[in-house]
């Protein structure tokens, strides 16, 4: 093994390391109260070592996104059961389960992206431009709708804030009450309400129309 082999394999290890690190301390103290010095201590790493791979925690919250993405959109071109035709109710339920289950195993992120947003504008702008390529992925899924809207990120964006504020408040937050609700519940309210509207009727019998 040469010693830039060895070095990149080294590298590679240290950003792995610092990516786990990360994901864990948010867990544990939350993505606003986390210090890079605790993110390095966690990873076992002398915290000049960060620097070498990141140039804040800002680019590293960045980075596990993309990775977050990558994976998902992996998994979902391998899965014979992704149905674009949002139409029907299956193809719904496929995309709100694939959500449920990303939110559910990138909860410390998925939390760390609500807040780093919340307090840094611009953070969040950056971090919905990673999304876009899976906003663009619904695009043409809603293409397909027998009725297409004129403007489709605007319900993308609607479809988007109904789930992400549903997931936080049943896996993150818990109604005042303390009520948890299984992922099966979840999956099941979520489909129904968007095969309503986005195929379903109004209230005076006619087609919903998403123009």
């Amino acid at each position: 093994m040469t010693d830039a082999v060895s070095r990149r394999e080294r590298a590679a290890g240290t950003e792995a390391a610092l990516k786990q690190a990360a994901r864990e301390v948010f867990a544990e103290r939350g993505y606003l109260n986390t210090k890079i010095t605790d993110i390095t201590a966690a990873a076992g790493r002398a915290t000049g070592s960060f620097y070498n791979h990141f140039a804040s925690k800002e680019e590293l919250l960045e980075a596990l996104l993309t990775d977050m993405l990558t994976a998902a959109d992996d998994v979902a071109l391998d899965d014979a059961g992704h149905d674009p035709d949002l139409s029907r109710i299956s193809s719904i339920r496929w995309h709100v389960a694939a959500f449920w289950r990303f939110y559910r195993e990138h909860l410390p992120e998925m939390v760390a992206v609500k807040q780093a947003s919340m307090v840094d504008p611009e953070l969040g702008r950056r971090l919905r431009r990673i999304m876009a390529e899976d906003d663009a992925h619904m695009i043409d899924h809603f293409s397909r709708l027998p009725n297409p809207p004129t403007d489709p990120l605007v319900q993308i964006s609607a479809m988007n804030a109904l789930m992400e504020g549903f997931a936080y408040t049943w896996l993150v937050v818990n109604p005042a009450d303390g009520r948890t609700i299984s992922d099966e519940d979840a999956i099941d309210t979520l489909t129904n309400l968007l095969h309503h509207g986005l195929a379903g009727r109004g209230a005076d019998g006619q087609a919903i129309t998403t123009a």
